[in-house]
């Protein structure tokens, strides 16, 4: 990929112009926006610290209409940032400066649900619940549930191989999807994976889901569905400290239960859940966690009866036990509305997504307790306990440019605490720019360089969603360099606040 000598107004003026008569060429009137008042809405997903005006966003309706935009954007040099929602947090989606973000926002069509089968195929706009609700009549649902599948598109969870409150047993999007159709940087159609059992060859589907729109743009995707549950209950249990409840996690495990879903949240997170929800919730706790199990009646009961052993086995201090699926869904809608809970007790915060093993958790968290005082900020801690996957919300003021440099750096302490302690950079929200340079702590040059060899097979021209998850050599240099001297290496030509 080859970006303009320089970036002047002038050059991209008539880059812009350029682009755009192409496009018009394609694709209809409202199915292109390139004046600043339209494309603003575009300049950012969900990590709203980092924004970057495209010279153009394009809305196709069609799979054809996706190939001659990949096309002309191929033979004009241009770069693509594909987008789906824009829920994402670590900005995946965000423009290209000199490029055009293509929206797959009006594949919503759900073109197959099939009872017998237990799949559903679906364009890439539609919503991740809009599966569930589509099957519910046939009693079957999507099992992925990220936090935000009111809103997030299953093209997104794609890109992300997104998880959710229920992944420890269900598993992330990768388990759970079947096939992918694409458009790659050449305009050729491909499919990923089948319907079959298993397919020759390799296999592929897994490189493409969660490649982060670098490989090609998907267009049409095949999904597991699976019989709902015929109940489920949920353990809310309070620990006075938070080690306890990580190791009794572990030991949840380890005892060879594997519930539906085991989510803690420390004190901090959990009174300002309590204050925006009302879920009921123990504020006096340390920490509480949430332990689901779905199945007969009969399995229900016999897992509630040795988890709850487990947790008293392990300090817990208060059990409290869902008797009705309002109560359950109740319970729940805390742990899913903890980031907008967040966001009443900050003018903004930070939301990291690390991994480390669930003997971690405790260690990790200490750590993180360490660091509010050296960074001098607050922060709260929600995570999904049964895979270690922590999601720190670091609390600041984005009105304040030095406070937000503190908060980006208590991010990369984060990060690299996880990989001290055996873990990664991202458990589920991926790369994007946020996580790049963190990628040069996470893996070795020779790995990246391997990673760049995978993403040239798919896209040798570069072009798609381009400086995005992979770092290159002299970055990690760069990076190193700066650690040395106490500094943070900034994004390049990223606007923050």
């Amino acid at each position: 990929m080859t970006a303009p000598a320089e970036l002047t107004a002038e050059v991209l003026a008539q880059r812009q112009r350029e682009v755009v008569q192409a496009l018009m060429a394609v694709l209809p009137t409202q199915c292109l926006l390139y004046r600043e008042e339209d494309t603003v809405a575009y300049e950012c997903d969900g990590l709203a610290a980092y924004r970057r005006l495209p010279l153009a966003v394009a809305l196709p309706e069609t799979e054809s209409q996706v190939q001659r935009i990949v096309q002309i954007c191929n033979r004009l040099d241009v770069p693509i940032v594909p987008r789906g929602a824009g829920t994402g947090l670590s900005g995946g989606a965000m423009p290209i400066r000199h490029g055009v973000v293509v929206s797959l926002a009006r594949f919503r069509k759900i073109v197959e649900v099939d009872p017998y089968a237990r799949t559903a195929t679906v364009q890439p706009g539609v919503r991740n619940l809009s599966i569930s609700e589509a099957a519910a009549p046939y009693g079957l649902y999507y099992a992925p549930d990220p936090s935000s599948q009111i809103a997030c598109t299953i093209g997104g969870n794609v890109s992300e191989n997104s998880g959710g409150v229920h992944c420890l047993k269900y598993g992330l999007t990768v388990h759970n999807v079947l096939r992918v159709r694409a458009v790659t940087m050449e305009g050729e159609i491909v499919e990923f994976g089948s319907l079959a059992p298993d397919a020759p060859g390799l296999d592929l589907l897994a490189v493409m889901i969660g490649s982060e729109g670098m490989f090609a743009i998907v267009t049409e995707v095949t999904v597991k569905l699976i019989p709902k549950p015929q109940t489920a209950q949920v353990i809310m249990a309070s620990f006075d400290d938070v080690v306890k409840g990580g190791d009794a996690v572990a030991s949840i495990i380890a005892a060879g239960i594997i519930p539906a879903g085991l989510e803690m949240m420390d004190k901090p997170a959990t009174r300002a859940v309590e204050e925006f929800v009302n879920a009921g919730y123990d504020t006096d706790a340390a920490a509480i966690l949430l332990c689901e199990s779905d199945g007969t009646p009969e399995e229900v009961a016999d897992e509630i009866v040795r988890m709850t052993a487990v947790l008293r086995e392990h300090g817990a201090s208060r059990i409290q036990i869902s008797r009705s699926e309002t109560e359950r869904l109740r319970f729940w809608s805390g742990r899913k509305n903890a980031f907008p809970a967040a966001g009443r007790i900050s003018p903004d915060y930070y939301c990291m997504d690390g991994t480390v093993p669930r003997r971690s958790i405790g260690p990790l968290l200490a750590r993180i307790e360490a660091m509010e005082k050296t960074y001098n900020l607050r922060c709260i801690n929600v995570f999904h306990a049964g895979d270690g996957n922590m999601h720190p919300l670091i609390l600041f003021n984005g009105n304040d440019q030095e406070e937000w440099h503190r908060a980006e750096a208590f991010g990369c302490d984060i990060l690299e605490a996880c990989v001290e302690l055996g873990g990664t950079v991202t458990g589920e929200h991926g790369v994007g720019i946020e996580k790049i340079n963190s990628m040069c702590v996470q893996f070795s040059p020779e790995e990246r360089d391997a990673f760049h060899a995978v993403k040239r097979a798919f896209d040798a021209p570069g072009l798609l969603n381009p400086d995005k998850g992979i770092p290159t050599r002299a970055r990690c240099a760069e990076y190193g360099k700066m650690h040395v001297r106490g500094g943070l290496l900034p994004h390049p030509e990223l606007p923050r606040f």
